[in-house]
């Protein structure tokens, strides 16, 4: 910084502007340099606002995963409320009830079609103790996951 700045402007930019015209600035002028140079976006970070992603496909992807709702919502980018309202009216179901409900169909497919025990996939499926993946597996099916492993040959 050239002395003769220093001598009639001895306060720095943070002094000098309120912190969300800076944090504003520092945005344009990130922009900018994105805009004249694409390839400098492998240097440089993204700061823009984390927005919605779309919440069906999100939790499509990721229901299988054992996150709590606030999570979940988090990584959507919504508020918690947010999150159950939209979820709601994309799902028509409560996101608790619905996670439970995919978590046992993936498992019940897991069991039936490939033949995998309980324990081995109790984990995979979201849960966290398989007393409680196999209460709700027999609520919803109205047998117990044991029910779909095949004999032992003999």
């Amino acid at each position: 910084m050239p002395q003769s700045y220093r001598l009639c402007c001895p306060q720095t930019l943070e002094q000098q502007l309120p912190a969300a015209l800076l944090a504003v600035k520092i945005t344009e002028v990130l922009e900018i340099i994105r805009s004249l140079h694409p390839q400098s976006d492998g240097v440089l970070a993204d700061f823009s606002e984390p927005g919605k992603v779309n919440l069906v496909e999100f939790m499509e992807a990721n229901y299988m995963f054992n996150l709590p709702l606030a999570r979940f919502s988090y990584l959507t980018g919504r508020s918690l409320a947010t999150f159950k309202r939209d979820f709601q009216k994309a799902f028509q179901l409560s996101p608790q009830r619905w996670l439970t409900q995919r978590r046992l169909a993936l498992a019940h497919y897991q069991l039936a079609e490939k033949h995998r025990k309980p324990v081995e996939l109790y984990l995979e499926v979201g849960f966290e103790n398989l007393a409680h993946f196999s209460y709700a597996f027999k609520k919803q099916f109205g047998y117990p996951p044991t029910a779909l492993l095949r004999p032992a040959a003999g």
